[in-house]
């Protein structure tokens, strides 16, 4: 009983556009990574792909591609 449960992880994977130098892949990190329950960010400049790891408990897709486009880049979920 008192045990501490441990939240669960999931992953999602977004097409980001817009990206054009690496500060554009510092500001795509920062935005997703400043969102509540995003544990890791990994975007790469080439291919315009960032990984995203978070708790689906905190924050959702709707969220991070929000955070994406207040960044003034464009993502849609890939698969």
């Amino acid at each position: 009983m008192g045990m501490l449960r441990r939240s669960a992880t999931a992953s999602v994977t977004l097409q980001v556009t817009g990206m054009t130098c690496g500060n554009c892949q510092t500001h795509v990190t920062h935005a997703l990574t400043s969102l509540k329950g995003v544990t890791k960010a990994k975007v790469q400049l080439q291919g315009g792909k960032a990984e995203v790891a978070y708790d689906p408990s905190q924050t959702d897709l709707k969220a991070m591609i929000a955070a994406v486009e207040d960044a003034g880049y464009k993502a849609v979920q890939l698969g």
